[in-house]
Formats: structure tokens, sequence, C-alpha cells
């Protein structure tokens, strides 16, 4: 089934993207929660028409997300946390805490936009990254120290 997403929906795309997703998966949940269309010819044109008269919009959205990375740059966040002896620590680091780490430092960073590549659940150092636009990505360091 072909749909048309009207916002970002992780690990399937974009607003605007046209996505293949099984029927009832399209039906039963992204239409009804008004996360998606279904890509009629009608509902084609008329996203087209959206999309060219948001072009500039866009490209300020874009710009904004481009110049909040190029100001984030390499900074090195620290996280305390409690953690055992062997450095292990208890629970994980979550993209909250990463979120509110970016904000000590001056950076709004919505938690929804931030992955991690595997569970964060030892002291060190380790990449994040900021889905800061469908074409701005970013990776920040942080570093887990016990507290």
């Amino acid at each position: 089934m072909e749909i048309i997403l009207k916002e970002d929906i992780k690990g399937l795309g974009y607003k605007n993207d046209t996505v293949d997703v099984k029927p009832g998966y399209g039906r039963n949940y992204l239409i009804p929660q008004g996360f998606a269309i279904i890509a009629s010819v009608s509902n084609r044109k008329m996203i087209a028409e959206n999309i060219r008269q948001a072009a500039h919009k866009a490209e300020k959205l874009r710009q904004d997300a481009q110049d909040l990375a190029n100001s984030i740059g390499e900074v090195v966040l620290e996280i305390k946390t409690k953690a055992g002896e062997s450095g292990k620590i208890f629970g994980a680091i979550t993209a909250l805490q990463v979120s509110d780490a970016l904000a000590v430092k001056g950076f709004e960073v919505d938690r929804k936009r931030i992955s991690f590549e595997g569970q964060v659940k030892n002291v060190g150092e380790y990449k994040v990254s900021l889905d800061l636009h469908k074409e701005v990505q970013h990776d920040v360091t942080i570093n887990v120290v016990a507290e």
C-alpha cells in the first residue's frame, strides 16, 4: 500500500515522502492517527503543490539545522550517573539525559531526535547521533562518568 506521510516517522520516512507499507499498518494505524494519507493521484498533486509553496520555508529550516550543527561542533557532553565499582551504571543513559546536557550547554534539541547506536550501560565515551533535519545529521560525543 502506498501512502504519503504527513509528518516525520522514525524508521519509515519524512514528511511528504511516499512510502510502501503493509496494508494493515497503513489502514489501522497510520491513516487513523493522522500520520499519513493514501497516495491517490489527487493527493499526490496536492502534496506536490504544498511542497512547491513550502520550498523557501524548508530551505530556511535546513539552514537553521545546519547552523545548529555547526554551533554544536565537536562538543563533548559529560553525563554523571551512579555506577558500580566495575563501571556498570545503574539503568542506562537516555535521550532525555542527553537532551538535558545539551540544554545546559545552550543547545535545544528535542529528545525524539537523539539516537544511540546501542544502549549506554557502562562508564566511558559514546557517539550519539542528532537528527536535526532530514538532510542534517550530527554526531556528538558523550562521556559517561560515575558520580
